[in-house]
């Protein structure tokens, strides 16, 4: 009889320390100050991200801060080169944040005194036009990476932005089109063969990926280049096919892309306590140009807005431009960036997406996990 009530003594004791345990994980797990809040997005990169920091850069010729872009969604150009909003402005709304501002409206508003403080929801620091090389359209007066990242690092290193902020938010790139686009342009050619041009990018990118991890990135989301060869601008070049895509462009791409997932990969080993996913852009477009009417699409090849050949030979909104009476109908809203409905239907595969679409974590679970303090 004494060993059956040790036993159930045992038993009741075994029963409370489970509980104990099970109590404490619940807890933690709950618990604000055990988990990182994602409140903020820093972004970097080219027009596909760029806000208005052109149009606050005068010296800048790369613009869309003019009718008919930002008339879908804000009913007034905002810099944005679409009809509405980016990827970055859907992922910031899918995680139920303010839109970010422009570093250099940010910038204007807080010398100026209308503004106390630099955003607490991140900034944007994208500009159209711009390469992952310094020397890619220099000559449009546009804000290279390299001093997007030197813009980032000022404002880090004079405590202008809160490290809390910047070690609990992610951070969004992609850049290169540019470069690629224009490594075939007649005028000027670059004296790299492709695989050398292709290289000299990727050690820009590596670069940068590494200093941002140095300045306190600790979510990190590379997104690929989409097919550039596509897009209706290549209408420009001499020689190049309509009807079909560019295949030389898309190799340069193709090549870029997999180094680009090769750096993601070998960020967690290189840098302690870093998450970084990488975004196939690349391969969400050409599925929707694969079976354009499973999403509703009416025309892949096209812009909405433009004239000429592909609707690829003049800007949108500029001298003689036509504009397509339904733009959520066309993959493409100008000569080089997609309509809004194609962002959003990317931003939703980047957000939510499998393995095939971004990998190894897709947005949503990289904006929710918990992170070490390192």
């Amino acid at each position: 009889m004494e060993k059956v009530q040790v036993v159930l003594i045992m038993m009741v004791r075994v029963v409370f320390f489970l509980a104990s345990i099970f109590l404490s994980v619940s807890s933690a797990k709950h618990s604000p100050s055990s988990v990182n809040v994602v409140s903020g997005i820093f972004i970097f990169g080219d027009s596909i991200f760029d806000a208005g920091n052109n149009h606050f850069n005068k010296n800048s010729t790369a613009q869309a801060d003019f009718p008919p872009y930002g008339s879908t969604f804000f009913h007034y150009p905002t810099g944005r080169f679409t009809n509405g909003r980016t990827v970055a402005d859907f992922i910031s709304q899918f995680m139920g944040i303010d839109l970010q501002k422009p570093y250099l409206e940010a910038q204007i508003e807080v010398l100026n005194g209308s503004l106390k403080d630099y955003p607490s929801n991140g900034i944007n620091f994208a500009s159209a036009g711009s390469g992952v090389l310094q020397a890619t359209n220099s000559d449009l007066g546009v804000t290279s990476l390299q001093e997007q990242l030197r813009q980032f690092q000022t404002l880090v290193e004079q405590n202008q932005v809160n490290k809390t902020l910047v070690q609990n938010s992610i951070f969004l790139f992609e850049s290169g089109s540019n470069d690629i686009f224009s490594y075939f342009i007649p005028i000027d050619p670059p004296k790299l063969d492709p695989d050398a041009y292709v290289q000299a990018m990727l050690t820009q990118v590596s670069k940068f990926l590494d200093q941002i991890y140095k300045l306190g990135a600790r979510r990190v989301s590379v997104f690929s280049l989409g097919p550039v060869g596509c897009v209706p601008a290549r209408a420009l070049l001499p020689g190049t096919p309509i009807d079909r895509c560019y295949g030389k462009m898309n190799a340069m791409v193709n090549k870029f892309n997999k180094g680009l997932e090769s750096l993601v990969n070998d960020m967690p080993s290189k840098h302690r306590g870093v998450l970084s996913v990488y975004g196939a852009v690349y391969d969400i477009v050409q599925h929707f140009r694969a079976t354009p009417t499973r999403y509703r699409f009416s025309d892949v090849s096209s812009a909405c807005c433009g004239e000429g050949t592909l609707g690829g030979m003049i800007q949108c909104g500029k001298e003689g431009y036509g504009l397509c009476p339904n733009p959520n109908e066309f993959l493409f809203w100008d000569y080089f960036h997609p309509s809004e409905r194609a962002y959003k239907l990317i931003s939703k595969a980047l957000w939510a997406g499998k393995k095939s679409r971004i990998r190894p974590l897709n947005l949503k679970t990289l904006v929710n996990i918990s992170l070490p303090h390192v």
